[in-house]
């Protein structure tokens, strides 16, 4: 029980709620010193996690989508669908509960459109998703209430997937069932690694400290300012590099006057949030950054909203803190902003005036927490939009050449890497024959048959992404040409000159190829620079 070890509690009531594993999806638990005592667990078939999952495949979504639901659900009435919503679950004695899965699929099919994935949301939708908000808040509190009372413990630790919905844990916080709330910051599966790195730690005789967890940089270090800046300038051709002796000042400016950025920092996030050192920056204020960040960054879906990092000493200012409450530094929390603040920060308040709060301390982050103390200076706002560094193609950028990848294959205004500001040249036809080529691992090349109209078939050439024909993307022949002629990592220029292209063609070819990169179907790179990220990434 990881969460109970990193909170510091000494005592406390732990809940795990998850979609399913070992044939469970939960239990409650009383945590105390180093003993946790089991008080009931949840069979699979009770998975409140299933529950919310087997709701949004009628709104087009799946596995890993369900924040996105979360974030769709205050654009909805719960009304239109509460009585639906109570015919799946039952309220049961002791703070027990029944979730009726099979009965989901049947009612919804009845009652609604069924969005399929791609087609626009439609009210209908959103208030679906707000009825199964409502429906999922009804029966955590329902236990939570039942054991709070029943243990007399006055401290929460919530673990497991459901435990990242942060509009739940929000209402946790405001409702003063506890006096403390710990969310481990990664509840999903992957904070299993940490219960059991604290278990062998433990049985070692080397028991992790009880104090509470500050932070989670525990992933790979950005490097040394030299090879930082050797990377860099492997891509001259595409990048104007300049070292900055005040980097958060400089920074700062850049957002002050407008700019969405990227930031690499030290070592990267465990977990799923970016929290300040594998993130997209900007302005909070302008409503527009949220739009422009939706539409031509991150390439989802527009309503979704971006949250904010807030200095910690000035935190309760702009948003609405339970009395207590100073430190939430793990973004799981949504929380209210103040009405008199709502609309100057635009660009993270979400339609129902909420927000999901990190707070900063220069204590754990220092970096960061300049950052932020630099554009407050320049704006009197202690708030920076806070997002992860990535597109939609790939998870958080980890390394200096995924930050360049990245922010060459966006519509970023500039790159914050170290103390180096980083900006796009334009690049030339030779300073693209210049880079290397190679496909990722999870990469293949296909010329296959495929039909173009009901009685017409014509061969395609297509790369796909992993084993599967449905993620795949076409690509021209003289494209598929090019690619095969790659052993291992080839340059451009002489994949080109084999080929005797013209320059015309080239032109084409370097056009369809950002294409390409941008959904990281191939990969770009300065010569041999593929072998050395293997070798930082594998640590030799």
């Amino acid at each position: 029980m990881s969460a109970f070890a990193m909170s510091g509690f000494e005592q406390s009531l732990v809940f795990a709620i998850d979609g399913g594993g070992d044939f469970l999806s939960g239990l409650m638990a009383v945590g105390s010193g180093t003993v946790i005592a089991q008080l009931v667990s949840f069979p699979e078939h009770n998975s409140l996690g299933l529950f919310y999952l087997e709701t949004i495949r009628y709104l087009g979504c799946g596995m890993f989508d369900e924040y996105k639901v979360m974030g769709l659900a205050p654009y909805g009435d719960p009304d239109r669908y509460r009585e639906l919503f109570a015919q799946f679950y039952e309220l049961l004695d002791s703070g027990g509960y029944r979730v009726h899965l099979d009965r989901i699929g049947p009612a919804l099919l009845r009652n609604i459109q069924v969005r399929r994935k791609g087609m626009p949301f439609t009210q209908q939708h959103r208030d679906v998703s707000a009825s199964l908000q409502e429906a999922l808040e009804r029966i955590v509190f329902h236990t939570l209430r039942h054991h709070r009372k029943a243990t007399g413990m006055t401290r929460l630790c919530l673990a497991g997937g459901v435990a990242h919905n942060c509009t739940l844990n929000g209402k946790l916080l405001y409702s003063g069932l506890f006096d403390d709330i710990f969310v481990q910051p990664a509840a999903h599966d992957a904070g299993c690694a940490l219960g059991a790195a604290l278990m062998v730690s433990s049985e070692l005789g080397r028991p992790a400290p009880r104090e509470r967890l500050p932070d989670v940089y525990w992933g790979p270090d950005l490097g040394n300012e030299q090879a930082t800046e050797l990377e860099l300038n492997a891509w001259s051709g595409h990048l104007d590099i300049q070292r900055s002796d005040d980097i958060a000042s400089s920074a700062a400016d850049w957002m002050a006057n407008g700019a969405v950025i990227g930031w690499v920092q030290g070592r990267s996030e465990f977990g799923p949030r970016a929290l300040g050192n594998r993130s997209i920056l900007a302005d909070p204020r302008p409503a527009e950054n949220k739009d422009r960040i939706n539409a031509v960054v991150k390439k989802r879906e527009s309503y979704r909203p971006f949250a904010p990092s807030a200095l910690e000493e000035d935190a309760s200012e702009f948003f609405e803190l339970p009395d207590g409450t100073r430190q939430l530094p793990f973004m799981n929390f949504v929380v209210r902003v103040r009405e008199a603040k709502g609309n100057v920060l635009g660009a993270i308040t979400h339609v129902d005036g909420t927000a999901r709060l990190q707070t900063v301390s220069r204590k754990t982050n220092p970096a960061y927490w300049d950052v932020i103390n630099a554009f407050k200076k320049r704006t009197s706002l202690p708030i920076l939009l806070n997002t992860s560094f990535n597109n939609n193609a790939e998870p958080i950028v980890q390394s200096v050449s995924d930050a360049i990848t990245t922010f060459l294959t966006t519509d970023l205004d500039g790159l914050v890497v170290g103390p180096f500001l980083v900006r796009k040249r334009p690049a030339s036809l030779q300073d693209w024959s210049a880079l290397a080529a190679s496909l990722p691992p999870y990469a293949s090349l296909h010329r296959v048959r495929s039909h173009i109209a009901p009685d017409r078939q014509e061969t395609v050439c297509e790369i796909r992404m992993g084993h599967s024909a449905h993620s795949s993307m076409r690509i021209s022949p003289e494209l598929f040409e090019i690619l095969m002629r790659i052993e291992g990592e080839a340059s451009l220029g002489s994949l080109f000159d084999t080929a005797l292209l013209d320059q015309a063609k080239r032109e084409d070819l370097v056009k369809e190829l950002r294409l390409v990169w941008e959904l990281r179907g191939v990969r770009l790179h300065p010569l041999h620079a593929a072998c050395r990220h293997d070798n930082v990434q594998s640590g030799t």
